[in-house]
């Protein structure tokens, strides 16, 4: 599949698969699953008693398992898949099964290329991170919030390194809790740990730490920073020199603190969602400005409007543009640009995407059971039974639209120029 710049984006629609019926002898499928390319469209197939494979436009995978879930593809177009055999467990890619069988296998990972697939993997009651099949050496009690750094080449997640008896209050309050990386874990231990995160390079790793039973901050690479909070939420590294963010709350109110010292001034209600464009210069986030009015905010600096409920925001790739999610309580979406909500409101919405230029957004939102595509708040001619967010070329000219129209898997390349 590789970069987009290689897909086909030439204008026209093609069909894909012309039948999404299960084909002959195959007792039911499951729900389809498409590639980023748009060529391949996959599915989980019951092909015997008790036998599964994976459908993959018009053929079947040779190999069967006892039980598949999962589906993912890479960013190369591979599919990997969880598969059981034999009462074990194990990764598969494109139907062939990764190391070795295991207890269980789960939350597969992708590198940013494509070329490194992880999972959470438990073998002889212990566990650890497996990367293209391989665990770490050493295993733990327990891994929870796995990651990895974009280019696949570390993992980390949040293990117990003490055995701790149930309720045993004084030992939680030593702290039991670290995070591991590459199978490694930090000296330091804290009383809970979440959300470990790598900056861009991966070489360093930056978590949320309970220090006391009263008392949170941020950690970097084990050392957490001097000052203490009543919360804070997901650290980010600044691309541009690795010091961290983080939202903090400190009597009562939110604001953002960089390596420990207090950026945005504590004024809101919450403050979720931290993100840093590529500069380093643009830093966003989702806040409430009061109980029940959230939106978003750039460099400390809220959207005028605000909303009931508001989430997924989407930063463009140059940092002074982004989108947003907003809702009535889960009902009534809207897409929100720039600070300017787009006209329509839908059953569902999905997260925006930016053209490389930033210049401009398309989405995908759903209305009466059908699936609608959006470029700069304007539909496309027609709607669809089932659709996939879309994406554009890397000039941000053309729109590829994914969907299902009269049970055939189609895949357009549209014109942005024509919505």
């Amino acid at each position: 599949m590789g970069k987009i710049s290689s897909w086909d984006w030439e204008t026209g629609q093609k069909t894909v698969v012309k039948s999404l019926s299960p084909l002959e002898g195959h007792e039911w499928q499951e729900e389809p699953y498409v590639s980023p390319d748009g060529e391949t469209v996959v599915a989980i197939v019951k092909v015997g008693d008790g036998e599964f494979s994976v459908r993959t436009n018009d053929s079947v995978w040779e190999n069967t398992f006892d039980k598949i879930w999962y589906p993912k593809f890479t960013s190369d177009g591979r599919l990997t898949a969880i598969c059981q055999q034999e009462m074990e467990w194990a990764l598969s890619i494109d139907g062939e099964l990764v190391g070795e069988t295991t207890d269980y296998i789960w939350d597969t990972m992708i590198s940013e290329d494509g070329s490194v697939v992880a999972t959470m993997h438990k073998g002889m009651e212990k566990y650890s991170i497996a990367t293209n099949g391989e665990p770490w050496e050493t295993q733990f009690e327990n891994i929870n919030q796995p990651t990895m750094s974009k280019d696949g080449a570390h993992t980390a997640g949040v293990a117990q390194i003490d055995s701790m008896d149930a309720a045993d209050i004084e030992a939680f309050k030593r702290g039991v809790y670290s995070v591991v990386v590459d199978g490694t874990p930090w000296e330091k231990k804290f009383l809970n740990v979440w959300t470990p995160t790598f900056n861009d390079k991966g070489d360093k790793v930056a978590a949320q730490v309970r220090v006391t039973v009263y008392d949170n901050t941020i950690a970097v690479d084990g050392t957490p920073w001097t000052s203490v909070y009543n919360q804070v939420w997901e650290p980010v590294f600044n691309p541009a020199d690795d010091s961290v963010a983080a939202p903090v709350r400190l009597a009562g109110k939110w604001g953002v603190a960089k390596d420990g010292n207090i950026l945005w001034e504590p004024r809101y209600v919450q403050c979720l969602e931290l993100q840093y464009d590529a500069s380093g210069k643009n830093l966003w986030a989702v806040v409430a400005t009061s109980y029940g009015q959230f939106t978003a905010c750039h460099n400390n600096a809220p959207w005028n409007e605000s909303y009931p409920t508001a989430n997924d925001l989407v930063v463009s790739p140059d940092g002074t543009r982004a989108g947003l999610l907003t809702s009535e309580y889960n009902e009534n979406f809207r897409i929100v640009v720039d600070g300017t909500p787009w006209t329509g409101v839908y059953d569902m919405a999905w997260p925006v995407a930016f053209s490389a230029d930033s210049k401009n957004v398309c989405a995908m939102v759903e209305k009466n059971g059908k699936r609608r595509i959006l470029v700069n708040g304007k539909a496309f001619e027609r709607d669809f039974d089932q659709a996939w967010p879309p994406v554009f070329n890397e000039d941000g000219t053309k729109v590829l639209i994914r969907a299902i129209e009269n049970n055939s898997y189609i895949r357009i390349v549209a014109e942005v120029a024509n919505f």
